[in-house]
């Protein structure tokens, strides 16, 4: 009996993607069916690249397949078109130059000090890695490190407004502040002036095509993070902690921010999750362990992985090399980051799966 597409569909409904609850035929994942003779071959096209699930999948659709009478072949081909957000979707009025940008993803703290510049760094380069096309803006005008962190400080090129473009380190378009000024002059301004750096950021920089845009705020609940929610379409927010008790208090304001401006928390990292020596393999728990994913459970709040303590990311990011690009850097730690990228990219599709996206909260004086 010859196969047919129809065949191949419904042998594939059996292929459930485990967050979205419904099958990759009925969620329009399947592409390309071609049969010839007793070869069958298609594309399955995920939500993004970073699927945590994506050799699993495949295997199913694999099996599925092969299991069909007539069949002698499968030739199963995994790709990724990453779903866009507010911006991509056209709900909300954001700046012309983010209408490539699918996904504006805001890493924020309650407090300095947690790592996280560290972990919008490597969380980007870990995107990247897995084949998506992925943007760096460091939100922190007043404290800029992303010039330091990616050993970039070349002035940004351009024609004029809407015409700046961005600068680029490890295959990421970058914009800072500290990429303007001198880094021996303090950035000595008000509150207006940061959300007309922040419009200027979002809306004169030819950011492109990109997937994600991860966007460094600075700590604490001030200007920025106001001003994001009023001039950009936010996808979503990441709030960084550590594990002790005082880091999480400030978490718990951070994310009570979100909240008010109507920006979806997608997940808690814990840093400085624990420290194991390399020479024993002793593992420590310098600042205890685990506080942070506690607290986001009894929050309801995802939590996107711990990243472990170890001296090389903080000399690295001292040097112009993040830990993903610094060889000296453990395949433990990295793969951390690897894995906050995997449970960030699986909350994003999620989201923009399931809900609709949020109107832009206005707020007045701004």
């Amino acid at each position: 009996m010859a196969v047919t597409a129809e065949a191949v569909l419904d042998a594939l409904r059996v292929v459930q993607d485990p967050d979205l609850n419904r099958d990759i035929v009925d969620l329009n994942f399947v592409k390309d069916v071609v049969i010839e003779g007793g070869t069958v071959s298609f594309k399955v096209e995920l939500t993004t690249p970073a699927c945590p699930v994506k050799d699993e999948l495949k295997r199913q659709a694999h099996e599925a397949v092969t299991a069909l009478d007539g069949v002698d072949t499968v030739s199963v081909e995994m790709t990724a078109q990453v779903r866009g957000g507010q911006a991509a979707q056209g709900q909300t009025q954001g700046p012309p130059q983010l209408s490539g940008v699918k996904n504006l993803i805001a890493v924020g703290a309650g407090k300095g000090g947690v790592g996280k510049s560290t972990v919008a760094v490597n969380l980007a380069l870990a995107l990247l890695e897995t084949g998506a096309t992925v943007g760096l803006m460091d939100g922190d005008v007043y404290g800029p490190s992303i010039p330091t962190m990616l050993d970039n400080n070349e002035q940004p090129t351009g024609t004029g407004p809407n015409e700046i473009d961005p600068n680029q380190a490890y295959g990421l378009k970058l914009m800072s502040m500290g990429f303007l000024l001198d880094p021996e002059k303090p950035m000595i301004v008000r509150g207006p002036i940061v959300h007309t750096v922040v419009r200027q950021f979002l809306g004169d920089v030819k950011w492109g095509e990109l997937d994600y845009l991860i966007i460094d705020l600075p700590p604490g609940t001030g200007d920025v993070a106001l001003s994001l929610a009023q001039s950009a379409p936010l996808t979503g927010a990441v709030v960084v902690s550590t594990p002790q008790d005082v880091s999480l208090i400030d978490v718990h304001k951070a994310v009570s921010m979100f909240r008010t401006l109507k920006v979806p928390v997608l997940g808690l990292v814990e840093n400085m999750s624990f420290y194991e020596c390399g020479s024993c393999g002793n593992r420590d728990e310098v600042f205890g362990h685990g506080g942070a994913k506690a607290w986001a459970q009894s929050e309801s709040i995802p939590f996107l992985g711990g990243v472990p303590l170890h001296a090389s990311v903080a000399v690295g990011g001292d040097e112009g090399k993040p830990a993903l690009v610094d060889e000296r850097t453990p395949e433990h730690v990295r793969d951390a980051f690897r894995t906050l990228a995997g449970e960030l990219a699986r909350h994003v599709s999620i989201l923009n799966m399931q809900a609709p996206a949020q109107p832009l909260i206005q707020i007045k004086g701004l």
